[in-house]
C-alpha cells in the first residue's frame, strides 16, 4: 500500500472546500499517497474530523505528519498549531493578495497555487512517499583533455563509496565513451540503460530507478546500450539524475568534456566537479577551453592532476593556472591498465595510489556537514 511506503510518510491534508479536497486526493493518487485529511488541527479538533482516504476515522497528528497541506480556507483554523517544518499553503485563488499574510501566521514554507503548482506538489508528497531525506553527495568527472583518465577516475570513486558502504549510482554521461558498464565488466548485466529513459516525462521514481539499473561490484550503473540512439532529451536527463539523487548515498557522474544542453543539465544538479588534468603545459591549455564551459553551468569546479611529466608543472601551478582550488593528485598507477583489461575495475583494490585518493577524497567529503568540504 502506498500508505506504508517506507517514508514512513501519509501526508496531512485540513480543508474543508471540496473542490480544493478533491484537487489534492487527485495530487497525492498522482504521487502514489494515501493521506489522511482533517477539517482542523488534529490536536486542537480531537478524533472528529478526521477521514482517511476512504472516509474512515484515522489518528494522524499535526507534529507527526511528514508534509501538512492546509487549504486557505483552513489558514485561520490553524494559526495557533504549533510552528514546525514541511507545511505548505495550498489555494486555488491565483488574484488574492493577503495569502502571503496567512501563510506566515501558520508558518508555511510555501504558498502553492493550483494548478499553477501541481507538479511541484506531486513532487514534494513523492518525496514523502520515497522517504526523500538528504540527497545523495553528487560528484561530477570530466577530463581536462583527451586521455586524461576521467573516466577511470569516475569509476574508480563509485567502487570505493560502495566499498565503504555507500549507497552508489556511477552514471555514464558521455554518449560517446566506451561505456562505465564495460569499465566494470558488465556490458552483458541486465537492466536498463539511457536509452530506455528516453522517453521519461516528469517526475522518475528514486526507487524504481535504482531497482531497474544494472548491479556491478555493489552499485548501480546506469550507462549506454550498443545501439545506435545517443540522444537523450534534457528533461528525461534531468528527471533521471534528480531520482537517482533523491534516495541519498553517492552518485558520481562521468563526463564528456564539451558542455551541451543535457551536459548543462547534469552539471547544475551535482554538488562539485573534478576536473582530471596531466601535468602539462598543453594539457592545462585544453582545460583551461573546459573549464570555462563548465563553470558557467556548475557550482563548485576543482582540479586533480593526474600523473606528472618529465619537467612538467607541479599540482599547486596547474591548479593556479587553472585558476581553480586543488583536489589532490594521483600519481599514475603502474599495471592498472593490465588489470582493468582482465575485468577488475579501478579502485578494487584497496591499495594503490588511485584507490587511497578515492578514499581519502570520500573521507573528506562526506565527513563534512555541507557534504563537500572547502
Amino acid at each position: 500500500m502506498a500508505g506504508s511506503a517506507p517514508g514512513g510518510g501519509r501526508p496531512l491534508i485540513i480543508t474543508e472546500d471540496p473542490l480544493l479536497l478533491d484537487d489534492l486526493l487527485r495530487l497525492c493518487a498522482a504521487a502514489g499517497a494515501e493521506p489522511h485529511v482533517r477539517h482542523t488541527v488534529p490536536e486542537q479538533g480531537g478524533a472528529a474530523g478526521v477521514i482517511g482516504a476512504g472516509g474512515e476515522a484515522r489518528n494522524a497528528g499535526w507534529e507527526s505528519a511528514p508534509l501538512v497541506l492546509v487549504g486557505d480556507d483552513a489558514a485561520r483554523r490553524v494559526r495557533g498549531a504549533p510552528r514546525r517544518a514541511g507545511v505548505f499553503l495550498v489555494g486555488r485563488d491565483l488574484d488574492d493578495p493577503h495569502v502571503w499574510q496567512r501563510a506566515v501566521e501558520i508558518g508555511a514554507e510555501e504558498v502553492l497555487r493550483l494548478p499553477d503548482a501541481e507538479s511541484r506538489l506531486v513532487d514534494r508528497i513523492a518525496d514523502v512517499v520515497e522517504g526523500a531525506g538528504r540527497p545523495a553527495l553528487a560528484v561530477g568527472v570530466i577530463g581536462g583533455s583527451g586521455g586524461a583518465g576521467a573516466s577511470t577516475l569516475a569509476c574508480a570513486l563509485a567502487v570505493r563509496a560502495a566499498r565503504a558502504g555507500e549507497r552508489t549510482i556511477l552514471i555514464d554521461g558521455d554518449p560517446l565513451g566506451g561505456g562505465m558498464d564495460v569499465l566494470l565488466g558488465g556490458e552483458s548485466a541486465e537492466g536498463l540503460r539511457w536509452p530506455d529513459f528516453a522517453a521519461s516525462r516528469g517526475r522518475v521514481g528514486a526507487g524504481a530507478l535504482e531497482e531497474s539499473l544494472p548491479e556491478l561490484h555493489d552499485l548501480r550503473v546506469l550507462s549506454w546500450d550498443r545501439g545506435d540512439r545517443v540522444a537523450v532529451p534534457p528533461a528525461a536527463i534531468r528527471s533521471v539524475v534528480a531520482a537517482a539523487r533523491r534516495r541519498g548515498g553517492v552518485v558520481v557522474v562521468d563526463l564528456p568534456r564539451r558542455v551541451d544542453e543535457p551536459v548543462a543539465e547534469v552539471l547544475a544538479q551535482l554538488d562539485l566537479v573534478l576536473m582530471v588534468v596531466p601535468g602539462e603545459l598543453r594539457s592545462v591549455a585544453a582545460a583551461g577551453r573546459v573549464a570555462a564551459g563548465v563553470r558557467m553551468v556548475a557550482r563548485d569546479v576543482r582540479v586533480v592532476v593526474r600523473g606528472r611529466c618529465p619537467g612538467g608543472l607541479d599540482p599547486e601551478s596547474v591548479a593556479g593556472l587553472l585558476g581553480a582550488p586543488l583536489a589532490g593528485e594521483v600519481p599514475v598507477e603502474v599495471g592498472l591498465p593490465g588489470r582493468v583489461a582482465e575485468g577488475e575495475p579501478p579502485g578494487a583494490q584497496g591499495k594503490g595510489a588511485l584507490a587511497r585518493f578515492c578514499d581519502g577524497f570520500w573521507q573528506r567529503a562526506l565527513g563534512s556537514a555541507q557534504g563537500v568540504p572547502a
